[in-house]
């Protein structure tokens, strides 16, 4: 999917719930926001019907009964975070990759493993920020 939807806080409590049980009948996902959130059935289905207008999630029939709908999302996990993490660096920083992992270094002390994971991550991936950068 190319057009990522805004998604609300809330929402997004909702979504997870489809990541991890796509095809779930709104009964599971009101179960699950009431223990989580401690929601009324009505705002869980309330966020439902919204994910659905915004095409982040979507709706059919279920096999068993003609009343129940099996919500399913309609975006993946990481199409999402994606989406959110290319909108944080271009509000924050502008696109920018240095100054975000500037900021967030001088705050956080890496241990050894993290940076071999972090270099690893660099040399995997070394070409990708000249293509992002065409991207946009």
């Amino acid at each position: 999917m190319n057009h990522i939807p805004p998604i609300t806080e809330a929402e997004l409590e909702i979504m997870r719930v489809l990541w991890i049980n796509p095809d779930s009948p709104s009964s599971h996902v009101v179960q699950q926001m009431t223990e989580r959130m401690e929601w009324s059935p009505n705002t869980t289905r309330t966020l439902l019907s919204r994910l659905v207008q915004k095409e982040a999630a979507g709706a059919k029939p279920g096999t068993n009964s003609k009343r129940t709908q099996l919500f399913y999302p309609l975006i993946s996990e990481q199409e999402y975070l994606r989406s959110e993490t290319k909108s944080f660096m271009k509000k924050l920083y502008g696109g920018a990759l240095h100054p975000m992992l500037a900021n967030f270094l001088k705050d956080k002390k890496l241990n050894a493993q993290e940076i071999e994971d972090l270099k690893a991550l660099f040399d995997e991936n070394g070409s990708c920020g000249e293509a992002e950068k065409r991207d946009t």
